[in-house]
């Protein structure tokens, strides 16, 4: 105990100092403005949560603040994989724009050496420094600047304080946490706590204690809280394992499972899907995460500022569904992870705008994670740059409960999932979308998410001039964006024995 309360007087002491030395680099506001909190979760499914579904992971806290913001059903991450929809939060571009089209760590062209019909496109395995981030533009407008988490955009060099971050916890190369959830961490951006100490806890008693820390300064913050949770591997504490175990049992549980086809033209590229909630070590995970968030959201209630602060909270993928385990459900919502339908892209999003959102309030208006960089500036009151965030549209509209203009979105993804996915690209148009795949010489389906959430019906045939308009949108984004695409495997058999 001794220990623990030492490393957070040094890590207090270190936080003060940094932000001292930071705000005198910064020219004084003429008025405070809003502060901003930006969760962000890995590998959370659309209903993941209590407010959004689930009866048995527990999620008290966000379902509170969930109570208290605006929540969104049709809120979409713009890549199935991590990396891609973390950089477009970052610059508020597709991810084909930034060239970060895939999990960094994923094989690259010449090392690939599974049996795909298809080599999947290169990819870019870093965000460029010449990309203006959202921390970038928030410092350059007077913001101190935290981030603590997940950071998974590039090695060395390219982690988040070279990219507008002031302080920088735990934000390294890795997209998980290394050899577990408890210490020691082996992670170059965050100290060892004593052996045992949880990871989630960790990184919330460091946010919180960097809230408290700009208590009466001159300078709004941006705090960009990224959980390496629920990502794999699957580890939490004994005792929250153990009340789920009781429950799973109290409720006569049972893991099920369903059958799906990777696509309609192969079979025998059937997945394992899971199909309800009742894995206990998931929801432990997931109730560790609820007590991160009401921790820190408790700090912004203690210190005073919850009132001045804009709230997002997010995931950047859809739950893992059909590989690794499988620990969650998007049920239903069809697959997950690493996939081309909603399972992989719909997330929960939950936003607290002081004095614009109204507490309860929903919306099914189409989001994507590209808006949160203008909302974010024009939150701070810094004009927004549609040159910069390119393919993102400021969501204070939506916000206050205004009708809002339809657009188009892209996704591109010429990559093979590691659970289960093959090369696509997509478009959505208000309630249609077009998926193009890559593999069987190129073929489309074509689906209504409000009338079929599951995607269950491909309407293709008999929505030709639909099709045929999307089909055109598509290949105009892809061109414009010079995007990238998979081309045959001249060693590629197909025999599925081999790997």
């Amino acid at each position: 105990m001794k220990l623990l309360k030492n490393r957070f007087v040094v890590s207090i002491i270190f936080t003060c100092l940094t932000t001292v030395a930071a705000q005198a680099q910064l020219p004084k506001p003429d008025k405070k403005k809003l502060n901003v909190l930006f969760f962000l979760v890995d590998d959370l499914g659309w209903q993941d949560l209590g407010y959004a579904g689930s009866k048995f992971y527990e999620t008290p806290n966000i379902d509170a603040l969930a109570k208290d913001s605006k929540t969104f059903k049709r809120a979409y991450a713009a890549c199935p994989v991590c990396s891609p929809t973390r950089a477009s939060i970052m610059t508020g571009k597709f991810p084909v724009r930034t060239g970060v089209t895939d999990w960094i760590g994923a094989p690259m062209l010449k090392a690939w050496d599974r049996n795909t019909e298809l080599l999947p496109a290169a990819y870019t395995d870093r965000l460029a420094l010449d990309e203006v981030t959202i921390a970038e533009a928030l410092k350059k407008g007077s913001y101190n600047t935290f981030f603590a988490g997940k950071w998974h955009l590039g090695p060395e060099g390219f982690w988040p304080e070279n990219q507008g971050f002031d302080i920088n916890q735990g934000g390294v190369d890795k997209g998980n946490p290394g050899k577990g959830y408890f210490a020691p961490y082996t992670n170059p951006r965050l100290t060892d706590g004593p052996a045992g100490e949880y990871l989630p806890e960790r990184l919330s008693d460091e946010t919180s204690a960097y809230i408290k820390s700009q208590k009466g300064a001159d300078h709004p913050f941006f705090v960009f809280h990224s959980f390496y949770l629920v990502h794999t591997p699957l580890l939490a504490k004994e005792a929250l394992i153990a009340k789920y175990q009781r429950k799973k049992d109290s409720l006569q549980l049972k893991d099920e499972f369903e059958i799906i086809g990777k696509d309609v033209y192969d079979k025998t590229k059937d997945r394992e899907v899971r199909a309800n909630h009742s894995q206990v070590v998931y929801a432990a995970m997931v109730e560790a995460l609820d007590q991160a968030v009401g921790k820190i959201v408790n700090t912004l209630k203690e210190t005073g500022v919850y009132e001045e602060t804009l709230i997002i909270f997010t995931s950047d993928n859809g739950g893992l569904s059909t590989s690794e385990g499988s620990p969650t459900s998007n049920l239903p919502l069809k697959a997950g992870k690493g996939w081309a339908y909603e399972g992989g892209i719909r997330e929960p999003l939950i936003i607290r705008w002081p004095g614009v959102t109204k507490p309860g309030s929903t919306t099914d208006d189409v989001v994507v994670s590209t808006d949160f960089y203008p909302t974010i500036l024009q939150a701070a009151g810094l004009p927004l740059q549609p040159k910069a965030h390119i393919d993102g549209k400021s969501l204070l509209p939506v916000l206050k409960g205004e009708k809002v203009s339809k657009r188009k979105l892209f996704w591109h993804y010429p990559h093979y999932g590691n659970q289960g996915g093959s090369p696509y690209s997509a478009v959505m148009d208000g309630d249609l979308k077009l998926i193009k795949f890559y593999e069987n010489g190129g073929y489309y389906e074509l689906y209504n998410v409000k009338k079929d959430v599951s995607e269950s019906n491909n309407i293709i045939k008999s929505n030709d001039a639909i099709a045929t308009r999307l089909k055109i949108d598509l290949d105009g984004f892809l061109k414009e964006t010079n995007a990238k695409l998979p081309i045959e495997n001249p060693n590629y058999s197909f025999d599925k024995t081999k790997k």
